[in-house]
């Protein structure tokens, strides 16, 4: 028998499966970045330059907006509760629709495959920086497709497994404050002299909330799903257990050396940033080259990992009603 929580959870989820995310339809996240960016400036307008000021800020800016997050949800579905049942049911629908990315992780990776398989590597390097941090500009195609089946490991966690865990525990309000502190990290929480103070703290809250989910990914959920798919499932453990620390982030390398494992290819290495070569390590060492063809393994694994997490949330759902 599901409760209220499992139905939200389930048809928020295939809602992301076959929607996505079009560009028409409002999204919270977009109005937390808007609310982050103009947070930002009002902070740094009141503190001083300084690292002691700017960590405060951050601080403040951080608590604030996961607080927003958190604290409008909560409320705007008691409106909705006292209202009808209906609004607020789907209210919950809606948040935990928008909260998950499944589809959209899809759609932003395989288009670069589409543009690879097509022999496009101009388009294919313009469509995966949309996605990568990374410069682009010069990639080869299998550094293309490199950097298309790394953004899918690290964010089956941040997008897929991650909300699903929140949602899990919490219900839409935690999902949505999981977003706030996601979002928050790919805006300011970056280890540049613009933020290496006042994104310090956004930075830290999201490696705390993906301690759990990046570990239950790597160790667990994404070597299932290699051995559903019939891919390399002890390879897959074995490469996590071997280089599951090789990422200056304490969660990025769980997810993508279970990957790396799983497609039997090597992931990491050097990198460009703003004209400056990075050489990050090596993860899947004397495994083979990624190439345009792992890009939809990826995502089907990504796909099953999502499966298996969503089975892994109704069963926290479970336990937290005491069933």
């Amino acid at each position: 028998m599901f409760s209220t929580a499992m139905a939200h959870l389930i048809a928020g989820y295939l809602l992301d499966i076959f929607l996505g995310d079009p560009r028409w339809m409002p999204h919270p996240v977009r109005l937390l970045g808007r609310v982050i960016a103009r947070a930002e400036g009002l902070l740094r307008r009141v503190f001083p330059p300084s690292p002691g000021g700017e960590r405060l800020a951050g601080v403040i800016l951080t608590v604030s907006v996961v607080g927003f997050a958190y604290f409008s949800v909560a409320f705007l579905l008691f409106c909705a509760g006292r209202i009808h049942p209906w609004l607020f049911h789907g209210l919950s629908v809606w948040i935990v629709y928008t909260v998950l990315a499944t589809r959209s992780l899809d759609q932003e990776t395989r288009v670069v495959y589409r543009e690879l398989v097509r022999g496009d590597l101009q388009r294919a390097r313009k469509l995966v920086a949309n996605v990568v941090g990374r410069d682009t500009a010069e990639l080869d195609e299998n550094e293309v497709a490199r950097a298309a089946v790394e953004t899918i490991a690290e964010n089956t966690v941040d997008a897929v497994v991650s909300p699903i865990f929140f949602l899990a525990l919490g219900g839409p309000a935690l999902g949505i404050a999981y977003k706030a502190v996601s979002t928050l990290d790919s805006m300011v929480g970056y280890k540049n002299e613009r933020y290496l103070y006042l994104g310090w703290a956004s930075a830290r809250l999201d490696d705390l909330a993906n301690f759990i989910p990046a570990r239950l990914t790597g160790w667990l959920l994404v070597p299932l799903s290699a051995l559903v798919s019939g891919q390399d499932f002890l390879l897959s453990v074995k490469t996590v257990k071997r280089d599951r620390a090789k990422h200056e982030s304490p969660n990025s390398a769980h997810p993508e050396s279970a990957f790396a494992g799983a497609l039997r290819v090597q992931l990491g290495g050097p990198c460009r940033y703003q004209g400056r070569l990075v050489e990050h390590p090596v993860i899947g060492s004397g495994l083979g080259a990624v190439q345009p063809k792992h890009i939809p393994k990826a995502i089907l694994l990504m796909y099953i990992t999502s499966l298996l997490a969503l089975s892994f949330g109704l069963g926290l759902i479970g336990i937290r009603e005491g069933w």
